[in-house]
């Protein structure tokens, strides 16, 4: 009968473990994380100009910055290009998405879809 009990006990906690572990994944699962998407987005303005245009020189900073994004989380890059936030900025996804070619990353996440666009 106490074995029963413990078991019982035992089985509601890890129960308990299990749904706390969904809940804290639940408030997190935005692209970003924790992020919020502005923040991110902003961490990106010296990508500006080379997000608007095919021509625009991508500067190292936002090479650096693309990098850092690309490896901590990939889809938020994504999800920042084509933010209604990028949108009133004036950026181009189309050519936003080229920006990690034209820094030459070799870990972009090349062939994947980011909206109506494949990461080239």
């Amino acid at each position: 009968m106490a074995s029963t009990i413990n078991t019982s006990i035992v089985a509601m906690i890890l129960l308990l473990l299990v749904l706390l572990t969904f809940i804290q994944g639940t408030y997190a699962a935005g692209e970003c994380g924790k992020t919020p998407i502005s923040s991110a987005a902003a961490s990106l303005s010296p990508c500006l100009a080379a997000a608007k245009t095919a021509r625009g020189k991508v500067p190292p900073a936002c090479c650096t910055r693309v990098a850092a994004l690309l490896k901590s989380s990939p889809r938020c890059l994504c999800a920042v290009f084509l933010s209604p936030l990028a949108k009133q900025a004036g950026i181009n996804p189309a050519t936003a998405i080229t920006v990690p070619k034209r820094c030459n990353i070799r870990n972009r996440p090349v062939g994947k879809k980011c909206g109506g666009y494949v990461v080239p």
